[in-house]
């Protein structure tokens, strides 16, 4: 007997009350946050709208951006750079030469002006350009674990190439200590030496935190080739001060940081010499470095891009005249 056709529906049948069964379980449960159906706001931007707020931001941002601009008007600075004025003459047209010789003097005195009075403390600085420490490689080579522990002065990882020296770890190793700035300014005023205070220039945490104070230099600058500076081995991390400022790295290739400060008060048109060692090889990679004696205010140095910042940001919001479509 064939069979009815109510059989043969029927597994068909189960199979479809089963998927629909098993499409309903799976199925999210509905909410208004899921389905992005949560009621919201389409404010519509009407000239009668945008022009009383953009005045009202301009009455409190123009103020402060010209308080900005005085308050950087204030401090007072001074700007030499010598790089090129440092070096002999004959050797102008080689000044790798110059620099990697180490028979010839190094030593360059300067006389400066003050253009103002400038109340104490003056903050020195040195300036380089085109140095980038930003460079992935560059900011890789170092070991912030030997810095802080005198256990891990054998962990070298990622220090390379400046890592051992005949098979010994080097203390601190990493191309950021090795190419230490090391150039130095010493002042006087007359017969009168104006000291530099060098105590204090880095940051407390930076001290406390990062470098260690068991830790002491070991095989630093040993190699056949000399990157910067050179560190007592007698003298702690954390009591080297020079060091700490120069791994702070910058992420500019233009930068300053702090050599150290006068705390005496210059007055307008004294004379300051300046006797520096240029020392620091920015030749090879046509770099220049600059000192800069500078004064601060209330919002640190010289600097008018916050001010100019705030009114150019709302000039641009709000422009005076719109170019004819």
């Amino acid at each position: 007997m064939a069979p009815a056709k109510g059989d043969v529906a029927g597994p068909s049948s189960s199979q479809d009350g089963s998927a629909a069964t098993m499409k309903k379980r799976n199925r999210p449960q509905y909410h208004p946050f899921t389905q992005q159906q949560l009621p919201a706001c389409k404010p519509i931007l009407a000239p009668q709208t945008v022009i009383p707020v953009l005045l009202f931001v301009g009455i409190i941002f123009v103020p402060i951006g010209l308080g900005c601009i005085a308050a950087s008007n204030r401090v007072v600075e001074v700007v030499y750079q010598y790089e090129t004025s440092c070096v002999p003459a004959y050797m102008l047209d080689n000044k790798v030469a110059y620099i990697q010789n180490p028979s010839i003097d190094k030593t360059c005195t300067r006389i400066l002006k003050v253009p103002k009075d400038m109340k104490h403390p003056i903050y020195i600085y040195y300036q380089l350009d085109k140095f980038y420490q930003n460079h992935r490689r560059y900011v890789k080579s170092r070991n912030d674990k030997q810095l802080r522990s005198p256990e891990e002065v054998n962990n070298t990882q990622y220090c390379k190439p400046e890592a051992t020296h005949h098979g010994n770890p080097v203390v601190p190793c990493g191309l950021v200590a090795w190419s230490l700035f090391n150039d130095t300014y010493s002042f006087a005023r007359g017969n009168e030496a104006l000291m530099v205070h060098k105590r204090g220039i880095s940051w407390r945490s930076e001290r406390e935190d990062i470098f260690g104070n068991r830790v002491f230099p070991r095989n630093f600058q040993n190699g056949a080739l000399i990157g910067g500076g050179t560190l007592d081995p007698r003298i702690p991390l954390s009591r080297q001060e020079d060091l700490i400022v120069w791994m702070r790295t910058a992420a500019l290739p233009t930068f300053r940081k702090l050599y150290g400060r006068i705390q005496v008060d210059l007055h307008a048109d004294e004379l300051i010499t300046v006797t520096l060692q240029n020392n620091y090889n920015t030749y090879s990679f046509g770099g220049k470095k600059a000192l800069v004696l500078s004064t601060a205010g209330v919002l640190g140095g010289k600097n008018g891009f916050l001010g100019r910042g705030k009114e150019e940001h709302l000039a641009l919001q709000y422009p005076l005249s719109r170019p004819a479509r």
